[in-house]
C-alpha cells in the first residue's frame, strides 16, 4: 500500500539501481501547490503500483513554478512495466485537476557516488540544490573523472561551507550527464556559500579551477542561483507522473540560473508535507 512518512529519502540505498528525475513546469506558486495537492490525492487513493518502485519524491522549486520529481526504482525494467499498466491513469488524473502542466523530460541515471560531513546522518537537509553538468557527447569515462575531480576538490577545500550536509553524484545513462543531488541546511546557507570569495561554491583553488573548466563542458557559464524568498511546500508521494520523452531543454525552461562548469542549478524545497513510500 501507499504510505505516508515525513522521513527524507535514502540516496544510499543498495537496492534503487535506477534513480530517476524529470521536471514539471506548471507556471504559478498557486498552480504549484494545486499541482501537489492533486498528486496526493491521486496516489494516496490507489494502491502502490510495483514493489520495485522503493520511493517517489516530489518537490517545489524555490522559483513558485517547478516540481522536481525524483523516483527509486530497483530497475529500468520495473519502470517499464509501471508505465505500461499503472502511469497513464494517474496522470489523467492530475492532469484533468491542473490541465497545462508542462513536463520537461525524464533523466534516467545511476548513483555513481556519494559524500556527506561527520554529522551528516544525524542532519535533516532544509533544501536541495540540484545541479546538472552536461558534455559535449557521451563519454563515461569523463562523466566518472569529472565527479573524481569534484571528490578531490572537496577533500583539498580549506573552508568547507558549514551549511552544506551532502552530495549524491548520479551519471546519466547516456553518458552525458552528470546530476548532483547536493544536501543544505537551508536555502540561505547555500546562498551563502555562494556569495562567499571564489567563483561559485568553493573556494579559489587549483582543484576547483579544474573542475570548473572541464574539458568536453558545453557551457562556461557562472551565476549563482537567486531563489524566491519564502517557504514551500514539499510533497512526496506515490509513482511518478514522469515523461518518457528523452529532451534536453533548456535551462530557462526550468526556471534554472546558469552555474559552474555549464551545469543549471536549482533549489528546491524540503518541507513537510507528503511523502509516501511502500509499506
Amino acid at each position: 500500500m501507499t504510505r505516508r512518512t515525513h522521513e527524507h529519502p535514502d540516496l544510499t540505498r543498495p537496492d534503487v539501481l535506477a534513480p530517476f528525475f524529470s521536471t514539471w513546469r506548471v507556471g504559478t506558486p498557486e498552480r504549484q501547490r494545486l499541482t501537489v495537492d492533486a498528486i496526493a490525492r491521486t496516489w494516496e487513493r490507489r494502491p502502490w503500483p510495483a514493489e520495485g518502485l522503493r520511493g517517489y519524491h516530489v518537490y517545489t522549486g524555490h522559483d513558485g513554478s517547478t516540481l522536481l520529481h525524483h523516483s527509486q526504482w530497483v530497475s529500468e525494467q520495473a519502470y517499464e512495466a509501471f508505465v505500461k499498466t499503472h502511469r497513464q491513469e494517474r496522470v489523467d488524473e492530475i492532469d484533468t485537476a491542473v490541465p497545462g502542466i508542462e513536463r520537461l523530460g525524464l533523466g534516467r541515471y545511476r548513483r555513481y557516488r556519494s559524500g556527506a560531513r561527520e554529522d551528516g546522518a544525524a542532519v535533516t537537509p532544509g533544501c536541495v540544490v540540484i545541479v546538472d553538468v552536461e558534455f559535449e557527447g557521451p563519454d563515461p569515462d569523463r562523466q566518472r573523472a569529472w565527479v573524481d575531480a569534484v571528490f578531490e576538490a572537496l577533500e583539498s577545500e580549506p573552508a568547507p561551507h558549514p551549511g552544506g550536509i551532502g552530495a549524491h553524484f548520479h551519471l546519466g545513462t547516456d553518458g552525458t550527464r552528470v546530476l548532483n543531488y547536493a544536501e543544505w541546511e537551508s536555502a540561505q546557507a547555500h546562498l551563502d556559500a555562494l556569495a562567499a570569495p571564489g567563483d561559485g561554491v568553493g573556494s579559489a583553488t587549483a582543484q576547483w579551477e579544474r573542475v570548473r573548466n572541464w574539458p568536453g563542458a558545453e557551457e562556461q557559464h557562472r551565476q549563482p542561483l537567486r531563489p524566491r524568498a519564502g517557504p514551500r511546500p514539499r510533497l512526496t508521494a506515490g509513482p511518478a507522473g514522469h515523461t518518457d520523452t528523452p529532451t534536453r531543454p533548456a535551462a530557462r525552461r526550468y526556471g534554472r540560473n546558469r552555474s559552474t562548469c555549464g551545469s543549471w542549478s536549482l533549489i528546491w524545497s524540503w518541507n513537510s508535507a507528503l511523502t509516501c513510500t511502500l509499506s
